[in-house]
């Protein structure tokens, strides 16, 4: 076993002791997510950036422990700790625990006094980031570092990117000292405890819960959910589980709906659990045609792919502002003749001003706006409007139009299959089972496509990937608002589930 852990797996040990006992027996089951591999590069990207925030001159070192090995480059940190430079990634190991500093800054000429600063590319300072800074802390002191100040630095995310590769300002910081050095003793029983699990000979017996996804999700979690029997209509489809009876119970053991009482369910729940338990289909057609009944035809359909930086590559956007960068549009007139109508850039410049233009032609000015799920489309037409004053009154009247299918879907409609959730990718195979996500090329959900806007929008991208990529995303986004187009025909008693409508 490890005669030091490294602050990752102390952190994964706060987080379960399972998790950091398979990090160290059984690594090769780990499979992170999409969301979680963003993350880990949004990390790395405001890592670099922060580097030269700090250090514009530049004068200081930037250690690299992966290619030099650790050993060296915690022997390289204490040369330089006599130096008084600025230290990227120095190291230290003491305790039986090992961290390296994201930045460590000389307070005086003589390297007498030292401040830590860690890097993180959330927005707020999260309960677990302040337990990273007290491991951070307890090492680098019990490794004998006058340490006298730590602090974390963050995403400002009010921030607006200027231009020109000028980044001051992105970042802010927060100082922890008080709060990370208070808590010596504890990070000392984190460490023993989190040794003690390491040295274990088998696995530790804790089961899937709320820790799997807190603070970050767990890249074991297929594993640990794959082990014991498994529940045939599992609680988790029981939709938006918020009140504290039903929490209890469900932390109390119960896995399947089958063991959970109706008194503690509302009526969605209710609703969900009857109908999935019956294998009967729920609909209350004549409610979803009159939901409907005042939007008229004509009528647009419209859904939106965005991306969003944690470091702006564009001036006048904000960090993680969700940049739109491709819609589709279908036009259903009076008559029911389909039209359909796209925009994406790939360009790799921003899109957003070619975008809002291209939508207000494609909209035209009157008719029901079909979405699904209202609060994303309205808020990215919002913010466009509030960043081109010329096009303002024009999307904001946009916004006036739109209906949402998304609450007629979820208070008349539910399938079995739908597991307990009304995402449009659970409820079209119900209602037009030809139409399948599951047959596109590449690009089959908003995951997919933000990683494929990437790749193509590289200075480097091969041509012929980025026409294939560039077919790929069309695709994808218009089968979005064709499944608009059938369940709102299918809810308004326009047409059968299985007729087609393209």
């Amino acid at each position: 076993m490890p005669k030091r852990l490294s602050k990752s797996k102390l952190l994964a040990f706060r987080q379960c002791e399972r998790r950091l006992w398979l990090e160290l027996h059984r690594p090769e089951l780990r499979q992170d997510d999409g969301a979680s591999l963003a993350a880990f590069a949004a990390g790395h990207q405001v890592g670099d950036l922060a580097r030269s925030l700090y250090d514009p001159e530049p004068r200081g070192v930037l250690l690299d422990p992966e290619s030099d090995g650790i050993d060296a480059a915690l022997a390289r940190t204490q040369a330089l700790l006599a130096s008084a430079q600025p230290v990227f990634e120095a190291g230290f190991d003491a305790g039986g625990a090992l961290a390296f500093a994201d930045i460590l800054l000389p307070l005086d000429p003589e390297a007498r006094r030292w401040r830590m600063v860690e890097v993180k590319s959330s927005t707020s300072v999260k309960d677990y980031q302040r337990e990273d800074a007290a491991i951070q802390a307890f090492v680098a002191r019990a490794a004998g570092v006058p340490l006298e100040r730590i602090a974390l630095a963050r995403i400002d995310s009010s921030w607006v990117y200027p231009g020109r590769g000028d980044y001051r300002g992105l970042l802010v910081e927060e100082d922890l000292s008080a709060d990370a050095f208070a808590r010596n003793d504890e990070v000392a029983d984190w460490v023993a405890r989190a040794h003690a699990v390491a040295a274990q000979a088998g696995e530790p017996a804790i089961g899937p819960g709320a820790h799997c996804d807190s603070p970050y999700a767990c890249g074991f979690a297929g594993h640990c959910g794959g082990d014991g029997p498994q529940a045939r209509y599992p609680v988790q489809w029981l939709p938006r589980i918020a009140s504290r009876a039903l929490k209890q119970h469900i932390a109390d053991g119960a896995a399947d709906m089958r063991e959970v009482p109706d008194a503690l369910l509302n009526d969605k729940q209710l609703r969900v659990k009857t109908h999935t338990l019956s294998n009967a289909v729920y609909f209350d057609a004549a409610g979803a045609a009159a939901d409907l009944a005042p939007h008229r035809l004509p009528a647009c359909f419209i859904d939106f792919e965005t991306i969003a930086f944690a470091v702006p590559i564009w001036a006048g956007t904000r960090p993680f502002q969700m940049i739109p960068f491709q819609f589709s549009v279908h036009r259903l007139d009076a008559n029911g003749a389909l039209e359909h109508s796209a925009f994406l850039d790939l360009s790799g410049a921003d899109p957003s001003r070619g975008f809002a233009e291209a939508l207000l032609a494609a909209c035209g000015a009157t008719g029901p706006v079909f979405v699904y799920n209202a609060g994303f489309e309205t808020a990215r037409i919002a913010e466009l409007a509030a960043r081109f004053p010329d096009l303002g009154p024009a999307l904001l009247a946009i916004n006036a139009r739109v209906v949402d299918l998304l609450p007629i879907a979820r208070e008349r409609y539910y399938h079995p299959s739908q597991q307990g959730s009304w995402s449009i990718k659970q409820v079209l195979p119900a209602v037009a089972p030809d139409l399948r996500y599951d047959q596109l090329d590449g690009v089959r959900d908003g995951g997919a496509a933000m990683q494929a806007f990437l790749e193509a929008i590289a200075p480097d991208a091969d041509p012929a990937r980025k026409r294939q990529v560039e077919r790929q995303l069309l695709d994808y986004c218009r089968l979005d608002t064709l499944a608009m187009v059938r369940l709102w025909a299918f809810f308004a008693g326009r047409q059968e589930a299985d007729a087609p409508l393209a």
